[in-house]
């Protein structure tokens, strides 16, 4: 059993497939250099950003951001990176061969069609796109352009315990799966939501490209606290489900292969904090798959005892995968994954502990685009857990029901 704190959870690796992807004249030696470019460099994006240039002969050459004061903060891991604020000027330099997409989740879509058509690599942090529509429209770019490596920021299709979940599976050890439970927790103290971040001074009109930053969504007036706390609003965020949900979904889609749902469900509300944000704090969702498959998720805000986990229950046999509990005192919790037999269909089965090792998520996408291999986590796992997280968040807004087909009609309205 493995410690490990949420954060060195959340940046463990993992052993995804990997079919290749032949495109001779990009092909990079193992020690070239990949020169990379950033769009949307704020918390997350510094973080990952942080863990890209941790890989040998990385170097960040260029960054693109609205707001004025991310360049500072960039330039403390990369001095000489050169700032622009509007990134079709990034995408325009011959000397960046991969972009990380960071941007708010609004804006992912439209930085990752232009960087596609740019002719660069993509790494796209999670969700792939803010919408059903825009997922179709990327993953339609993408398969126009297989000659591209990308990447999609779900870190959890790079630990050791898909690895061992997709083996156990295999291998027949479950049987017929119908059930799948996950859930996220997490806390806050009282009076402090999740995600609220204070506004800095210099967060005003004159630093932030506010036009650029709305992308086509009318609010004409600036608003500095909407602009740092965007993942509480609908108009730019999926609020939980798009944020965490996303990454478990994706887990579970790929351990059991599953396609698209077929119908979506989800209730809750703004239950632990009365802070003015839209997007839900308490969530039930359930997903149905085709080969009757039925996958749940529960989150709330307000108590972070266990952590995060899945547990896929089938006729032969249970996995169990969990990050918590939390220790009260050191704040760790433990990572484990485990099969358990069902002894009434398994009776000579025997219990197991995965012991796969992850890989680095981000050494990996640049190792692939040095091999033009494809990522742990591909355009593929980012599309459809999208659809799933978009399909919930649609059935919680229409307070119904919501089929795959329906959503895909509400997401063009």
């Amino acid at each position: 059993m493995i410690n490990h704190t949420r954060r060195e959870f959340l940046s463990q690796v993992a052993m995804g497939s990997a079919a290749m992807l032949l495109a001779p004249s990009q092909l990079l030696a193992a020690n070239d250099r990949v020169r990379l470019g950033i769009i949307g460099a704020g918390a997350r994006g510094q973080e990952v950003l942080h863990e890209m240039l941790a890989v040998p002969n990385v170097e960040l050459v260029a960054m693109a951001d609205v707001y004025t004061r991310r360049h500072d903060e960039v330039r403390r891991l990369a001095p000489n990176v050169q700032y622009v604020q509007d990134h079709r000027k990034l995408l325009d330099r011959n000397d960046v061969d991969a972009v990380l997409v960071a941007s708010p989740l609004h804006l992912h879509a439209r930085h990752f069609l232009d960087v596609v058509a740019a002719g660069k690599d993509l790494y796209c942090e999670k969700t792939m796109t803010w919408s059903i529509a825009e997922a179709e429209e990327c993953y339609s770019a993408a398969q126009a352009h297989p000659e591209r490596v990308i990447g999609v920021g779900l870190q959890h299709e790079s630990g050791g315990p898909l690895a061992d979940a997709r083996q156990w599976i295999q291998q027949g050890l479950t049987g017929k799966v119908t059930q799948v439970e996950s859930w996220m927790s997490r806390n806050t103290p009282h009076g402090k939501g999740q995600w609220v971040r204070p506004v800095p001074a210099d967060c005003t009109s004159q630093n932030v490209v506010w036009d650029a930053f709305l992308n086509g969504r009318k609010e004409p007036k600036f608003d500095p606290y909407k602009f740092i706390n965007w993942r509480l609003f609908w108009e730019f965020s999926g609020g939980n489900v798009t944020e965490n949900m996303v990454h478990q979904i994706a887990w579970i889609i790929s351990a059991l292969d599953l396609p698209l749902p077929t119908a979506a469900y989800m209730s809750g509300g703004v239950f632990s904090e009365k802070d003015g944000r839209e997007v839900p704090d308490t969530i039930a969702v359930t997903l149905d798959f085709p080969a009757e498959t039925v996958v749940t998720w529960q989150s709330t805000f307000s108590n972070s005892r266990y952590g995060l986990g899945e547990r896929i229950l089938g006729s032969d046999g249970t996995i169990e995968h969990v990050a918590g509990a939390t220790d009260m005192v050191t704040g760790r919790s433990k990572e484990r994954i485990r099969y358990m037999p069902e002894k009434v269909n398994r009776s000579n089965g025997e219990a197991l502990n995965g012991e796969s090792q992850g890989q680095n998520h981000y050494a990996n996408f640049i190792e692939c685009v040095r091999s033009r291999k494809q990522p742990n986590a591909p355009v593929e796992i980012g599309y459809r857990s999208a659809i799933a997280a978009h399909m919930a968040n649609l059935a919680y807004r229409s307070k119904r029901r919501v089929t795959l087909e329906e959503a895909r009609a509400m997401s063009q309205i």
